[in-house]
């Protein structure tokens, strides 16, 4: 028995992706609203920078976490066209709000725009500067029920311990494009891959949290800030 429990342990239920299956994949979230799709639309004419929005089937997982834990506290490091700002402010609880915080306002007026057709202004404060600035100015103390990171990745670290000491527990912290095009995955990654693999293995160190990396899209990880008890 014990040697079949450990042939079933050692089975690689893996799959291999075809573009065939990512696409049936993706078809399976729901489809965007028509505010989403504008501002799809919108992104989308601005060239090759639009490879920074979140695609749409990760916009739903967002949207969807945040309705599951009934978020009220959000912060976002990364707005970009607003799309994921969007997408976290659709699954706030009544009374939730989306901190979200950018260095740039070049595309500030594209994601307002959306942001008001799709009804949900009132629930986002939209910060321009530096976040890790703004973060530090913070109390230390837990407010934050989920944070999205997806923005300078040689940051990341230092994004990851301003937001840990500041998450409720049980709070999440989704982290985007932790295999960066899959060259995170390779030890002599350079640039920004190598920030992202120092990331990874930092994340995957840290025992006040626990974390799965998600290969959905470009790679997300989703951690959970645990119980403080569960860390002394």
């Amino acid at each position: 028995m014990d040697r079949m429990i450990d042939h079933m342990t050692q089975v690689d239920k893996r799959l291999r992706l075809t573009s065939e299956v990512i696409d049936y994949a993706v078809a399976q979230a729901e489809p965007p609203t028509s505010a989403q799709q504008r501002l799809i639309d919108a992104t989308a004419s601005l060239g090759h920078v639009a490879e920074m929005q979140v695609p749409h089937e990760q916009a739903v997982l967002l949207t969807l976490l945040a309705r599951a834990v009934s978020a009220r506290s959000i912060v976002e490091i990364g707005t970009f066209t607003g799309y994921s700002t969007l997408a976290l402010a659709r699954g706030l609880a009544d009374g939730g709000v989306v901190l979200t915080y950018d260095i740039s306002s070049e595309w500030a007026e594209i994601a307002q725009r959306a942001w008001a057709e799709a009804g949900v202004t009132d629930r986002i404060h939209q910060h321009i500067g530096p976040a890790a600035a703004a973060l530090a100015e913070m109390p230390v103390e837990p407010f934050i029920d989920i944070a999205f990171i997806d923005a300078d990745k040689v940051s990341y670290v230092d994004y990851w311990e301003l937001l840990v000491p500041r998450m409720v527990d049980n709070g999440l912290i989704l982290v985007d494009n932790v295999l960066y095009a899959g060259e995170a995955a390779t030890e002599d990654a350079v640039g920004n891959a190598k920030a992202i693999r120092e990331f990874n293995a930092h994340v995957r160190a840290d025992d006040r949290v626990e974390s799965v990396l998600l290969t959905i899209a470009d790679g997300l990880t989703i951690a959970r800030r645990k119980e403080r008890q569960e860390v002394r």
